[in-house]
C-alpha cells in the first residue's frame, strides 16, 4: 500500500478514536475487514485512492474532531452536519488547501472561529451555524476566500461588529449571520455583493439605518433584518430596487415613516413582515398587485388614523388569491369593517385584526385562525360561523357583540381555541358546542350568559386546558365530569349553587381554581388535597361551612389561598401555605380559631385545655350573656357619653372636617357595599380590606378601605393617611373622597377611608397578568413607560412640591392604581411621613427601635436596618418597581436569596446579558 494511502487510513482511525456514539451502526464499518475507501461516509478519488470526501451527517456522533484531519490532504468535502460534536474547530482545517465544502452546522462546537480557515482559498461552501461559537469573526479571515459562494455562521454566540471585509466576497450569493450578538451598523461594503440572493442578519443587536448601498443589490430574493435595533425609514425606491424579492422580514426594529408605495411593484413577493415597528400613515392601497403574497404582517405599528378610509387597502388585497396569513392587529386602524373583507383569499387561514378601532359587524371567511379581539365590533355572531369547517382558533374578545351564541358553532369540529369573553352575549351555552371535542381553551367570561352548564357539555372536552366561565350568571350545580387535562378553571362570580364536586380532586393537572363569588354550600372537599400541582385556590364569597381541610396545608405549590367570607369554623392549619400570612385570607369567617400569630383569631382551647365551641368556652358564653344583659341597661348612658366625649388623639382632628368632605355614616357605607359583600370585595392590604361601593352623594363608584382595628398599627395608619391626603392634590395621587370614624352596629370602633374608584385595579395585577383579578390583557411598552412616568411625577410632587415634604415609605405595584384611561395613581399612605421637624424627631426615635416601615423587597437596605425616613428610601423603592417592570420578576421571587436580589441580578446582566433578564 502506498504511503499516502496509509496516512489517510491512520488519520481516519485517529478521527474515530475521538468520536463516540453514533446511530445505524455508527463507525462499525471502520475496521480492518474493509478497505478504508469502503468505510461508511468515506469517499475516495478513483486515480489515487485518497480520501476526498468525509460525509457523516445526522449520525448522532459525539466527542470531538481530531487534529489528525490535517493528514487527509486530498480532502475536498467535509460534512459532519447534525451531530453532537463538542470542543473547538481544529485550526488544522486550515492545512486542507483543496477543501471546497465544510459543513459543521448543528453541533455543540465552542470557542473561536480559527483564523487558519482563511488559508482554505478554494472554499466555496462554509456552514458553521447552530453551534456555540463565541468571540469575534477575525477581520482578515476572508482575504483569501475569493471563491466563497455560501456562508453561514447563524445561531451562535458571536460578538463584535460584522467585518466589512465580507464585502470583498464578490461571488457570495448566500449570507446568513442571524441569531448572534453582532452590534454596530450594517457594513456599507455589503453593497459590493452583486450576486447576493439570501441575506439574513436577523436577531442581533445591530443599529443605525439601512445603508443606501444595500438598495444596489438587485439580485436579492430573501432579506431578513428582523429583531434588531435598526431605525430610520425605508427608501422610496425599495420596490424598484428589489424586483426579485420573495421574502422581506423587517419586524421588531425601530423603523418609522410610511410604507413605501413602491413595495407593490415587487411582483414576486410572497412574504411581507414589518411587524412591531413605528410605521405610520395609511397602508398603500394597491398591494393587490402582489399576486403571490402568502404572508402579510403589519401588526403592532402606528398605521391608520383611526378614521374611515383606513381599511381601504383591503379591497385591493382581495386580488391576492394565495394569501394565507393576514395580520393587521395592534394598530390605529379605524372605520367600519368593509364587506370586501369577505372577498379575501379562499386560502386564508389566519386573520388577525384585533386591537384596532374597527367597528361594524362580522363577515366570516374560510379560515382556521381568526382574531378580531379588542375592537369596536357590534351586532350578533352570524349563523354562517358554522360554515368555517377548518376553523381551529377564533378570538372575538373585548368587543360589543350581543345576542345568543349561535348553535351552528357546533359545526366547527376542529375548534381548539374559542375566546368570546368581554362581550354582551346572552342566553345559555349552546349544547351543540360539545361537538368540538378537541377544544383546549374556552373563554366565555365577562358576558351575560346564564342557565345551567350541562354535565355532558363539559365532559365532551377531553383535551380541555383552560375553561373560563367567570363573571356571568350561570346557575345550578357545577358539572361533575371534567377533563383530567384541565390546568386552569375559572367559574367565579356566577350563581352556581350546591356543593363543590369531589370530582375536582381527580383533575391531576389543575393549577388554578377560581370558584369565588357563588352560592356553593357544604364543606370544602378534602379531595382538593389530591391536587398536588395546585398553585391558586379561591373559594371566597360562598356559603361554605365546616372546617378547613388539613389536606390543603400539604399542597406543595399552593401560593395563593382565599377562603374569606364563608361560614367556616374550627381550627386553622399552621403548615404549608398557612405559614405565610400574606399568602392566604380567611377573613369573614366568624367561627375560626387558632392559627399562626398574626391571624388575630381566638385560641381554640381555654386555660384548662378544654376545646372551645365556636372559639368560646362555656365559661366565656356565661360571661357574655351576663354582659349583654347589663349592656341593655347601659346603652343609652354610653350613647350620651359618646356624644359628649371630646375627640381622642387617635380620632380625626377637627381640621379634617373640611367643607369639601361630606359626612358619611357607618350605615351609609354598609348600604353602599351591600353589607360589605364578598361580591364587592376588591382586596386586602396591611391594615384593612377594600370594597367597591356606590354612595348616594357620588355619581361614580368609590373604593372604601375598612380598617382592621385589631391590627395595632391600623389607627396610626388611618390618621397618617387622612393627614397626608387632606393636604395633597395631584393627578397621579389617589383622590380622597371622605373619611368615616364612627361605631358599628355592635358598638365597636369603626374607621374607613373613601377614595375614588380605579377601574383597572392595581398595577400589580396587570404587571403580572393576574387573571384572577379580571385582567387578561398585557401592557405594551408605551403603557408601561407612561405608568413609570406617572409614578415618578407623583413621587416628585410628594418630595418637592408639597408645603410639607411627604415620604410614602411603601411604594410598590400593589399601591399603584390605574383608572379608566390607564393613568397611574399612587395610593395607600398608611405608612407615609410628613418631614416636619416633629416628624423627623419621631423618625429618630423609630430608628433607635429599628422599626421597619415598608415592604420587604422594595425597602431600601438602610431603612431595613432602622435608618431614618428620607426621600431616598422612596427613590430606591421606585427603582425596584421599574426593575420589576423591565424584568417581569417580583423582588420576592424564589430566584432571590441572601446572595442575590433583583437589583444585583440586573446589575450583573448589564450590558452583555441584558436580553436574558428582559420580560418578553
Amino acid at each position: 500500500m502506498a504511503v499516502g494511502n496509509e496516512t489517510d487510513r491512520l488519520a481516519l482511525l485517529a478521527l474515530k478514536d475521538q468520536l463516540v456514539g453514533g446511530s445505524h451502526g455508527g463507525l462499525l464499518s471502520w475496521n480492518a475487514s474493509l478497505h478504508f475507501c469502503e468505510w461508511q461516509g468515506v469517499r475516495c478519488g478513483r486515480q489515487h485512492q485518497r480520501v476526498v470526501g468525509l460525509s457523516l451527517p445526522g449520525m448522532k456522533l459525539g466527542g470531538s474532531v481530531s487534529p489528525s484531519i490535517r493528514n487527509l490532504s486530498f480532502l475536498r468535502e467535509v460534512n459532519l452536519y447534525d451531530n453532537s460534536l463538542q470542543g473547538n474547530i481544529p485550526s488544522e482545517f486550515g492545512q486542507l488547501r483543496r477543501l471546497r465544502s465544510l459543513n459543521l452546522s448543528q453541533n455543540n462546537l465552542q470557542g473561536n472561529i480559527p483564523m487558519e480557515l482563511g488559508n482554505c482559498s478554494n472554499l466555496v461552501f462554509l456552514n458553521l451555524s447552530y453551534n456555540s461559537l463565541s468571540g469575534e469573526i477575525p477581520s482578515g479571515l476572508w482575504d483569501n476566500m475569493k471563491n466563497l459562494i455560501k456562508l453561514s455562521v447563524a445561531s451562535n454566540d458571536l460578538v463584535g461588529g460584522i467585518p466589512s471585509s465580507l464585502g470583498n466576497l464578490s461571488s457570495l450569493d448566500y449570507l446568513r449571520l442571524e441569531r448572534n450578538h453582532f452590534e454596530g451598523a450594517i457594513p456599507d461594503a455589503f453593497g459590493r455583493l452583486p450576486s447576493l440572493k439570501i441575506f439574513s442578519i436577523a436577531q442581533n443587536n445591530l443599529s443605525g439605518i439601512i445603508p443606501s448601498s444595500i438598495y444596489n443589490l438587485s439580485s436579492l430574493t430573501h432579506v431578513s433584518m428582523a429583531r434588531n435595533n435598526l431605525s430610520g425609514g425605508l427608501a422610496p425606491q425599495l420596490g424598484s430596487a428589489f424586483r426579485n424579492l420573495e421574502t422581506l422580514y423587517l419586524g421588531e426594529n425601530q423603523f418609522t415613516g410610511r410604507i413605501p408605495p413602491s413595495v407593490a411593484n415587487i411582483s414576486g413577493l410572497m412574504q411581507l413582515d414589518i411587524n412591531s415597528n413605528g410605521f405610520s400613515g395609511l397602508v398603500p392601497d394597491d398591494l393587490g398587485k402582489l399576486q403571490n403574497l402568502l404572508l402579510f404582517n403589519i401588526r403592532n405599528n402606528d398605521l391608520g388614523l383611526g378614521t374611515e378610509g383606513d381599511l381601504d387597502f383591503l379591497s385591493s388585497l382581495s386580488n391576492c388569491s394565495r394569501l394565507v396569513f393576514f395580520y393587521i392587529n395592534e394598530n390605529r386602524l379605524g372605520g367600519m369593517l368593509p364587506d370586501t373583507v369577505a372577498n379575501l383569499s379562499d386560502q386564508l387561514e389566519a386573520l388577525y385584526m384585533g386591537r384596532n378601532q374597527i367597528s361594524g359587524s362580522i363577515h366570516l371567511y374560510k379560515l382556521t385562525d381568526v382574531n378580531l379581539g379588542a375592537n369596536l365590533l357590534t351586532g350578533k355572531l352570524p349563523v354562517s360561523l358554522g360554515q368555517l369547517q377548518n376553523l381551529g382558533k377564533i378570538s372575538l374578545s373585548l368587543n360589543h357583540l350581543s345576542g345568543e351564541i349561535p348553535s351552528s358553532i357546533g359545526n366547527l369540529s376542529r375548534l381548539v381555541y374559542l375566546y368570546l369573553n368581554g362581550n354582551d352575549f346572552q342566553g345559555s351555552i349552546p349544547l351543540t358546542l360539545m361537538e368540538c371535542k378537541d377544544m383546549e381553551k374556552l373563554d366565555l367570561s365577562l358576558n351575560k350568559l346564564g342557565g345551567a352548564v350541562p354535565d355532558q357539555l363539559v365532559a365532551a372536552f377531553q383535551s380541555l386546558i383552560t375553561l373560563n366561565l367567570s363573571h356571568n350568571s350561570f346557575n345550578g350545580s357545577f358539572p361533575l365530569d371534567i377533563s383530567n387535562s384541565l390546568v386552569e378553571l375559572y367559574v367565579d362570580n356566577n350563581n352556581f349553587s350546591g356543593e363543590i364536586p369531589e370530582q375536582l380532586g381527580e383533575i391531576s393537572e389543575l393549577r388554578i381554581l377560581h370558584m369565588q363569588g357563588n352560592n356553593f354550600r357544604g364543606s370544602i372537599p378534602r379531595a382538593l388535597g389530591s391536587l398536588r400541582g395546585l398553585e391558586v385556590l379561591d373559594l371566597s364569597g360562598n356559603d361554605l361551612s365546616g372546617t378547613i381541610p388539613l389536606e390543603l396545608q400539604k399542597l406543595p405549590f399552593l401560593i395563593i389561598l382565599n377562603l374569606s367570607f364563608n361560614q367556616l369554623e374550627g381550627e386553622v392549619p399552621e403548615e404549608g401555605v398557612f405559614k405565610n400570612i400574606s399568602q392566604f385570607s380567611i377573613i369573614g369567617n366568624k367561627d375560626l380559631c387558632g392559627g399562626l400569630p398574626g391571624t388575630e383569631l381566638p385560641k381554640c382551647f381555654d386555660e384548662t385545655g378544654t376545646k372551645k365551641r365556636n372559639g368560646l368556652s362555656k365559661k366565656s358564653i356565661v360571661v357574655i350573656i351576663i354582659c349583654l344583659s347589663l349592656a341593655s341597661v347601659l346603652v343609652a348612658f354610653i350613647a350620651i357619653l359618646c356624644c359628649r366625649k371630646q375627640p381622642r388623639k387617635d380620632m380625626i382632628p377637627l381640621s379634617m372636617q373640611l367643607e369639601s368632605l361630606f359626612q358619611v355614616s357607618y350605615k351609609e357605607l354598609v348600604e353602599a357595599t351591600n353589607g360589605f359583600s364578598a361580591l364587592n370585595f376588591l382586596g386586602q392590604g396591611s391594615f384593612g380590606s377594600v370594597y367597591k361601593g356606590f354612595l348616594k352623594q357620588q355619581e361614580n363608584p368609590v373604593a372604601i378601605k375598612v380598617l382592621n382595628l385589631l391590627n395595632l398599627g391600623a389607627v396610626k395608619s388611618f390618621i397618617a393617611e387622612c393627614e397626608v391626603l387632606r393636604n395633597v392634590r395631584h393627578r397621579n395621587l389617589v383622590k380622597l373622597i371622605t373619611c368615616c370614624s364612627s361605631i358599628n352596629f355592635q358598638g365597636n370602633d369603626f374607621k374607613a377611608i373613601v377614595f375614588e374608584f380605579m377601574a383597572n385595579g392595581s398595577f400589580e395585577s396587570l404587571l403580572h397578568h393576574d387573571h384572577g383579578q379580571g385582567h387578561s390583557r398585557r401592557l405594551d411598552f408605551a403603557q408601561m413607560l407612561d405608568i413609570a412616568i406617572d409614578v415618578a411625577n407623583a413621587v416628585d410632587y410628594l418630595h418637592r412640591h408639597c408645603q410639607t415634604p411627604i415620604v410614602h415609605r411603601d411604594l410598590k405595584p400593589t399601591n399603584v392604581l390605574l383608572d379608566d384611561d390607564m393613568v397611574a395613581h399612587v395610593g395607600d399612605f398608611g405608612m407615609a411621613k410628613l418631614l416636619s421637624d416633629a416628624a423627623s424627631n419621631r423618625d429618630n426615635e423609630q430608628a433607635i427601635s429599628s422599626i421597619i416601615k415598608g415592604t420587604i423587597g422594595y425597602l431600601a437596605p438602610e431603612c431595613g436596618m432602622g435608618g431614618p425616613t428620607s426621600p431616598e428610601g422612596d427613590i430606591y423603592s421606585y427603582g425596584i418597581l421599574v426593575l420589576e417592570m423591565i424584568t417581569g420578576k417580583r423582588p420576592t421571587d424564589d430566584l432571590f436569596d441572601d446572595r442575590i436580589n433583583l437589583h444585583s441580578l440586573c446589575k450583573m446582566a448589564l450590558p452583555e446579558q441584558l436580553e436574558e433578564i428582559l420580560d418578553s
